[in-house]
């Protein structure tokens, strides 16, 4: 039986930087025959750090158009919410519906089924690939790459914990571990001989 090793053998870190998840939407417009789905799956994956199973369990219903909003239903005991949706997510949305032939899930495969965890880390893979990442990647890392980009951009602790639905704040409290921006104050005095 071939046993899985930890992900540190893998890879050095479990997140994507935004530069990456930029080149990953750009890979995702170009690659495939579903480029608006995957698009749109990606940015918002990484935009409202969903885990891959919420994903793909989003329903159109949980999509509010007119009140520029969508309701995540949070997996694994996170606390479910409302996140407001931003224009160029709206168009993306409108744009992957009007090619949707009914069904009521966003995120739908070859035969209208909705797509599985596994079809969407074989999509990353591929993505991450024509992106030219030096790294294997997984959705998992587009959830933490979001809750890296807040804290980055100045969010506190406890903004991020409610908008990834985190219950323990010990779970979000890892995003501020690698805000390299926190140790921007340091003033190096260098000797000169």
């Amino acid at each position: 039986m071939l046993v899985r090793r930890k992900n540190k053998d893998y890879r050095s870190r479990e997140y994507l930087t935004v530069r990456e998840v930029n080149s990953i939407l750009r890979a995702a417009k170009v690659y495939g025959r579903y480029k608006v789905r995957n698009y749109a799956l990606v940015l918002l994956i990484f935009r409202h750090g969903l885990r891959v199973s919420e994903a793909c369990d989003l329903r159109w219903d949980a999509i509010s158009f007119l009140d520029e909003e969508i309701f995540i239903t949070r997996k694994k005991g996170s606390d479910s919410g409302v996140h407001p949706l931003p224009v160029d997510e709206i168009e993306a949305l409108k744009e992957l519906k009007e090619l949707e032939i009914g069904g009521n899930y966003v995120f739908i495969g070859e035969r209208g089924e909705r797509l599985t965890s596994a079809a969407v880390q074989r999509l990353l893979t591929r993505l991450g690939e024509v992106a030219e990442l030096n790294i294997k990647i997984h959705p998992h890392q587009l959830r933490h790459a979001c809750g890296y980009y807040l804290v980055n951009e100045g969010h506190s602790t406890r903004f991020i914990q409610e908008f990834l639905g985190h219950r323990d704040i010990r779970h979000t409290e890892k995003y501020t571990k690698v805000n390299s921006k926190r140790f921007s104050g340091i003033k190096w005095n260098t000797i000169d001989e």
